[in-house]
């Protein structure tokens, strides 16, 4: 006999899992709104909403965050147009070593960011490129190309080919064919895989570490605040607002992919 209630052990681990996941980031919060400026005493001595004000009128902030949403933007665009085509290639094309280009094209993202980092480094280095915007955005891109890769080729290996070839059949062109039958059905999947690459770029510390050399990301910032404390609740009011602006696009890409296992020519 099947039974809905769950055992209270079971409840009990469950929710001791969720603390132990997100009771760092309550604190977060709270430190965002503490009267002390020097420590983290517990409890706090008070509450105020000073520390917002404070975050918003300091100019280095900024500064971090227009590069950061820059960086992530254009490394997310990169991404979405390599990673889409990758996918496309491997999916309908057949070839000797098809699977050993897929490992290497997921290997950025199961490696160690410091391995990245330093390889991308040495990269420039040989080349003599200087750092600059765009050597953060290759940095980023190498891990984002594989976020979308993977949505895009999850949705056209679900996508039948038969309604491609019907495409064909009835005179309609690569191009065509493309815009009105593989990108409506890959729209949501590539949407989603963009929202997850550019959170990931936002707050991305490893490889731009390597890759940014004097320029400053929000994550870098928020880094260097830690070890020279100058007004220590500011760092977690800026880490609310990244923690917010990271939530969003991934709430936004689990409700995109959420209840899309039925695709255009799947069932047949």
């Amino acid at each position: 006999m099947r039974s809905d209630r769950m055992p209270a052990g079971l409840t009990i681990a469950a929710i001791l899992g969720l603390l132990f996941l997100h009771l760092p980031m309550a604190f977060i919060f709270l430190y965002a709104f503490t009267t002390e400026d020097k420590s983290y005493q517990f409890p706090p001595p008070g509450l105020t909403l000073d520390w917002f004000q404070v975050a918003w009128n300091r100019q280095d902030v900024w500064d971090a965050l227009g590069l950061s949403v820059r960086v992530a933007a254009v490394a997310t665009l990169v991404a979405m147009v390599l990673g889409t085509l990758a996918a496309m290639a491997l999916v309908r094309a057949r070839f000797f070593g098809r699977e050993t280009v897929t490992l290497l094209l997921i290997l950025p993202i199961a490696l160690p960011g410091i391995i990245t980092g330093i390889a991308l480094r040495s990269a420039f280095g040989i080349m003599e490129i200087p750092f600059s915007f765009w050597t953060i955005v290759i940095g980023h891109a190498t891990f984002c190309i594989v976020v979308v890769h993977n949505n895009a080729i999850a949705r056209l290996r679900r996508t039948a080919g038969s309604i491609v070839e019907a495409s064909y059949d009835l005179g309609a062109g690569p191009w065509q064919t493309f815009r009105h039958v593989i990108l409506p059905n890959l729209a949501t999947a590539l949407l989603a895989g963009g929202m997850l690459a550019f959170a990931l770029s936002f707050d991305e510390v490893i490889v731009t570490t390597f890759t940014a050399g004097q320029q400053t990301t929000l994550p870098i910032w928020m880094l260097s605040e830690l070890v020279r404390p100058r007004q220590r609740p500011v760092t977690n009011v800026v880490a609310v607002f990244v923690f917010v602006v990271t939530l969003v696009p991934i709430l936004l890409a689990y409700r995109l992919t959420r209840g899309t296992d039925s695709v255009a020519g799947s069932g047949k």
